[in-house]
This record gives C-alpha cells, structure tokens and sequence, in this order.
C-alpha cells in the first residue's frame, strides 16, 4: 500500500499503534483512512479501538473514502453496524476468492478475473453491513469483502509483499499446534513455495482496486 501510494506520489500519514501512537480524534484534515491487519480480535478491550471505531464512523459521515484490510475490514464493519465473529475455520495461506458479478464490480474490479488469488491470515470473520454490498467471497470464509459509498473492506491481505509473508510465516507460523496444516491453513513450505508468483497475481488486483479507490 505505501508503495503504491509513494509511486502515485500521494502524502500519507503512518499511525503506528504498536508503538502506542495516539489515534487522531479527529478526521480534519485528512482525505481517506487506511486501516490495516493486527494479531488482537475487533472485539478485544483495549483503548484504541474504540477511539478507531468512533474515526470510521465520522469518516463514514462525512463520505470520506476508508479501505480496511484483514483487521481493519472488521473494524470498519463494526462500526458501521455489522458483527465480527469466529469464523468455522481458521484461513491462512494462498487461497481464491471469488469476484460477484453486481453493480459495482466494474468500477472496483473491472479489470480482474472472476477469482483472485490473495493471501488470507484470520479466524475471525465480518458481517455486512446494512447498505453495503459484498465485493468479494470465499469458500472458506464467505464474507470477504464490501463496500458502502466510497468505502471498502477486506477480510484478506491486498497489501503484502512477499517479504512480508516470509517474515510472518517465519514469526507467527506455529505448525505444531496453533496452525496445524489442514485444508484451511496451508504448510510453511505451500505459503513460501513461488511466493513471488503468487505476490504477482495479488498485486495486480491491489494496482486496480487501490488506483480506483484513490480515485475518490
């Protein structure tokens, strides 16, 4: 994402809220949010997600364009009224998620086949929002992406670059116990295999989605 953003040479603000970054209480000033992935659940107590939910909901007021990814896709649909809940599996790995074919498809994915292959980490999973309406799906996950006016939210990982996959599966993977290898999580040697090929496929979808979403 902030490459994208560096090369269409748009400023941006990074609010770095595991360095205990305070967030901003107001949108003044701002054009769009941008609300990434995190290990802890939209429904964790602590203090800064009520401070985020309250963000989205002005900047949601005010038609400001947001994009959430994983973490940040629930966080948006919460505060716009839906409900984060255990998904029934686990989803980590490589998997395809189906693009719907409905009114707004051509101006988010025109360009994009009618299944993508993305990069998922989460057991948790989001609701859509009341006016919203579903971008993306899944197998595994049904609920994978929505919009509402100028906002969209994603349950899996637009943004990653393979470094970053090879730095999570090497920090987080823990096939032992915690993630298992089954149909809904792939092995370390599945999600780090042609890594670089599968970014490619991803990354072609983020050019599209981002440039369309920076449009507004």
């Amino acid at each position: 994402m902030g490459q994208f953003l560096d090369r269409n040479n748009i400023e941006y603000q990074i609010v770095r809220v595991d360095q205990n970054e305070p967030i901003p209480d107001s949108i003044d000033g701002a054009a769009g949010f941008v609300f990434m992935g995190g290990g802890m659940s939209a429904n964790d107590d602590l203090n800064w997600i009520p401070q985020t939910l309250n963000l989205i909901q002005q900047a949601q007021c005010r038609d400001l364009p947001m994009l959430g990814h994983c973490l940040g896709g629930q966080l948006i649909s919460k505060a716009l009224g839906g409900i984060v809940s255990r998904n029934s599996v686990q989803e980590i790995g490589w998997f395809p998620v189906d693009v719907p074919k409905n009114k707004r498809t051509p101006k988010w994915c025109g360009q994009l086949p009618s299944q993508i292959n993305v990069f998922q980490w989460h057991n948790e999973t989001f609701s859509i929002p009341e006016g919203a309406e579903q971008i993306f799906t899944g197998s595994r996950c049904f609920n994978q992406g929505f919009q509402l006016g100028k906002t969209l939210a994603l349950q899996f990982h637009l943004e990653v670059l393979p470094e970053m996959v090879t730095d999570w599966v090497n920090r987080f993977l823990d096939e032992s116990d915690k993630h298992k290898p089954s149909q809904s999580v792939q092995s370390r040697q599945i999600m780090l295999n042609g890594v670089t090929e599968k970014f490619e496929s991803s990354c072609h979808a983020a050019e599209q989605i981002y440039r369309f979403w920076c449009s507004q």
